[in-house]
């Protein structure tokens, strides 16, 4: 196994940067989605460079798989920081209402002039940023009422920005989701490949999947000794490599000889906590 299973360079950083610089002003406010589960890990540090002074507005997607009260302290460390936050989760519409009024909450200084100058009811414009799969075009879908944006539960789905008109006054501007050359810390490259941000195909999912049975250790031990039929003290002292190997024990995931299946442990561990069949889980925290 690799010592660092992250070690791959996304390619299309640089076209991005530059498009979404030329569509800035094309845009009254942007959108910048954030995962639930990993809202640091998930944020582009180049995003803040990019966006400068523009208003915008911070969305914290796929709720419904994240801890709750996790979400809650993400989005009052963001609003404490001055940004607008909401909480959404676009497959089951949650928190949909409360982003349209908040677009018009960060906007409102720009609608006040727009009335004024008998405007009212013009089209707002926003960007919709985000790293991939984390949620993009099922929002949009949602906004739009029907499937605008091709969606798929993994990365890499939508590579060109488009404009996609809704029915709430807010034409959306859908940008290609792109991760960043480097990842500094490298528990933001394993976070990001635990939740599916990076393609499982040029990943070691076995390591990955290793790496998980950790941070549920760390996040969210009761859920994973519940979904697994483990026992804290079974558990107490074991690396990640045990742990993941007990786990596919647990679930008789063996092969010829008594070992262990190795694959198939990794991607059921990987898919669980996707799915959030282990819980409702958030793998970092504000503080």
């Amino acid at each position: 196994m690799p010592k660092n299973p992250i070690q791959w360079f996304p390619g299309h950083m640089a076209k991005t940067k530059r498009v979404i610089k030329e569509c800035l002003s094309q845009v009254d406010i942007v959108i910048e989605l954030l995962d639930a589960r990993i809202p640091y890990s998930s944020k582009n540090p180049e995003t803040d460079a990019l966006i400068g002074e523009k208003p915008r507005l911070t969305v914290l997607t796929k709720a419904t798989l994240a801890n709750p009260e996790a979400s809650a302290k993400w989005a009052r460390y963001y609003e404490k920081n001055g940004q607008k936050t909401v909480i959404i989760d676009s497959t089951l519409g949650i928190g949909i209402e409360e982003l349209s009024r908040a677009v018009r909450e960060v906007l409102a200084d720009k609608l006040a002039r727009y009335k004024e100058k008998g405007m009212e009811g013009r089209r707002l414009k926003a960007m919709i940023v985000g790293i991939p799969n984390v949620g993009k075009s099922s929002l949009i879908n949602r906004i739009a009422g029907a499937r605008k944006a091709k969606v798929e539960n993994r990365p890499g789905v939508t590579l060109a920005k488009q404009w996609v008109p809704t029915e709430i006054g807010i034409d959306l501007l859908d940008m290609p989701g792109v991760l960043w050359p480097k990842f500094e810390d490298a528990r933001v490259g394993e976070n990001l490949a635990i939740t599916g941000a990076i393609r499982d195909a040029i990943l070691d999912t076995e390591e990955i999947a290793m790496i998980l049975c950790s941070r549920l250790i760390e996040y969210a031990p009761s859920d994973f000794y519940a979904r697994y039929k483990l026992t804290e003290e079974e558990c107490r002292d074991l690396d990640s490599y045990d742990l993941f190997r007990l786990v596919g024990k647990k679930r008789g995931f063996l092969v010829s000889g008594g070992e262990i299946n190795h694959t198939r442990t990794a991607e059921m561990l990987l898919e669980e906590f996707r799915s959030a069949k282990i819980g409702r889980i958030t793998l970092e925290l504000p503080e």
